[in-house]
């Protein structure tokens, strides 16, 4: 069975990916544990691809062309939005937060 959905990230995800990775690695003296993370944020996208849209909305306090939605993962959360392209899908996964950063001014 084909997957209606296409997985696409934006540069600012990997952004807020690096920043967290390198002060688990470098900062923390973790690299291990920031090897982990990277695995389970992978396996979790990819694991909720082919249902993204099946999950509850993120209320976001602005106005959106399309609703974000969460991943949880560890103490981080992926956000996504899922964008329609003619007879696909879209899952573009844009930020990648800790839980305790202010995401109303980020998201």
């Amino acid at each position: 069975m084909e997957n209606k959905y296409e997985l696409r990230y934006l540069p600012l995800f990997y952004d807020d990916m690096l920043e967290k990775v390198s002060y688990i690695s470098q900062k923390l003296q973790n690299p291990k544990a920031a090897d982990d993370l990277i695995k389970d944020v992978e396996a979790a996208i990819l694991k909720r691809l082919p249902d993204c849209e099946s999950f509850e909305p993120y209320h976001s306090l602005k106005d959106r062309e399309y609703p974000y939605y969460r991943i949880y993962v560890r103490n981080y959360i992926v956000f996504y939005v899922v964008i329609p392209a003619g007879n696909k899908k879209i899952m573009e996964v844009r930020r990648f937060l800790y839980k305790g950063q202010d995401r109303d001014s980020l998201v």
